[in-house]
């Protein structure tokens, strides 16, 4: 009997604490393509989820909605020994001077966090909006269920959070609904700003705006690619760095950037049945999303989503023209697709919270020699280090070196004119941290 309670034991601290790449293909493998589609009928079934509707009514409006999401939020935490703090985070906006505003209001979000073991207050982040919209973002009394904008990128947000609270991260990760993104990203805003307030490090943002629909306004049906779009460099840069770009490069290599190609190497590694496309790009053709307003603040941040948009069922009241049917109803979600694109999420949000940090300081050298150099300062948590490096004309680390007990290294017979170079971190579990492109310049 005590032999079988030991193995009991056993069992569940493998089950809560193992950090292996056998986790990733269990996380992809708990998905739930159902699940995901039960709560994307739920959402579709509260009528409108404008930011602006009803907040008082239990089964129609943004209120119910925003109560529905936080209430699946405890009912995960509940399963998981309250291991998630569920909460609201909100912001007045008015009318004067919003032109998408037509009244004053809350803008709520709903927030969960899987508190980290090791590093509390580093932060990985994965988005949905509650929101959703009719053809006039200024009405908010008509039907616009929203089903896959963005009803699937909630759901899928949800349906990691229930995966992935199953396990033990050293950093933390935080689920969250936005709203007010078709008025203007306010609910993004919001919470950026308040995660700058309160010193959060953000490792990065994961916004999920749209990850249901396989058939695209030009025909093309395709289950398997997606896009990740990512800034070259953040909006915070200083004057100083940006000269500094001019004569030692980094113009595609900012921290999105560097979020992007992590999110397309462990998806290529891990689910090599999809093909996620990096889209060097902050967001669509003049368009946004609620990475942005992250970006704005100089965190991370990157938006996920399908690859071949239908623009007759975005943003359009539900009716027939023509010969044809407009309306983001639910009829037009793929199940299986948005359960594919919130796996990748939840693999790269695992990855991400069992890696250790990135050094902040990290120096090259090698001008006019025939090899370059490299030193890093020391990692917590860090059994190695990764050197990368790439023609300046790939968009992806197509070569590295790995290296153990030093702070730096040199690689001989590569000449630093010819390539770009970066650095990562590797814990005891294996898992990496994303690239740090050189920040300072080594003395000779």
């Amino acid at each position: 009997m005590r032999l079988k309670l030991t193995l009991i034991f056993v069992a569940l601290i493998q089950c809560c604490y193992s950090q292996s790449e056998k986790d990733i293909y269990d996380i992809i493998n708990a998905v739930s393509a159902e699940r995901i589609e039960k709560d994307i009928q739920t959402l579709v079934n509260f009528g409108t989820r404008n930011t602006f509707s009803d907040t008082i009514s239990k089964t129609r409006g943004i209120g119910a909605a925003r109560r529905w999401v936080k209430k699946e939020f405890e009912t995960i935490s509940s399963n998981c020994n309250n291991c998630l703090n569920v909460s609201y985070q909100k912001d007045f906006v008015t009318k004067g001077g919003n032109n998408r505003v037509p009244h004053d209001a809350w803008v709520v979000n709903v927030v969960a966090i899987q508190k980290g073991t090791k590093y509390p207050n580093r932060y990985v982040i994965m988005s949905g909006d509650i929101d959703s919209r009719a053809s006039d973002t200024m009405d908010f009394t008509t039907d616009a269920p929203g089903a896959n904008d963005n009803a699937s990128g909630m759901a899928g947000t949800i349906e990691a959070a229930r995966v992935l609270s199953k396990y033990k991260f050293e950093s933390s990760i935080a689920y969250v609904g936005l709203s007010g993104e078709e008025q203007g990203l306010f609910g993004g805003a919001g919470l950026a700003k308040y995660a700058k307030d309160n010193n959060w490090d953000i490792i990065g943002v994961l916004n999920n705006d749209m990850i249901g629909n396989i058939k695209g306004v030009d025909g093309v049906i395709d289950n398997r690619t997606f896009r990740i779009f990512s800034e070259p460099v953040p909006p915070t840069e200083t004057e100083h760095q940006r000269k500094l770009r001019r004569f030692y490069g980094g113009e595609v290599d900012g921290i999105s950037r560097q979020l992007a190609r992590y999110i397309h190497k462990n998806t290529r590694k891990y689910m090599p049945e999809m093909n996620p496309m990096m889209i060097y790009r902050l967001d669509r053709f003049g368009r946004g999303g609620h990475h942005r307003p992250f970006n704005d603040l100089g965190f991370a941040g990157v938006r996920i989503m399908e690859a071949h948009e239908n623009y007759t069922q975005q943003h359009q009241d539900i009716r027939e023209e023509n010969g044809i049917k407009y309306g983001d109803v639910i009829e037009h979600v793929n199940f299986d697709y948005a359960k594919k694109l919130t796996a990748v999420n939840a693999i790269n949000l695992a990855s991400l919270a069992w890696a250790p940090p990135t050094p902040k300081e990290v120096a090259i050298g090698g001008v006019v020699e025939a090899s370059a150099r490299f030193i890093w300062e020391k990692v917590d948590g860090a059994k190695g280090y990764k050197v990368y490096w790439r023609d300046t004309t790939s968009p992806t680390w197509d070569n590295s070196r790995y290296v153990e007990g030093v702070l730096g290294t040199t690689l001989h017979g590569i000449v630093i004119d010819n390539y770009f170079f970066g650095i990562a971190t590797v814990g005891e579990n294996g898992f990496e941290s994303p690239v740090v492109f050189p920040n300072s310049l080594m003395v000779r």
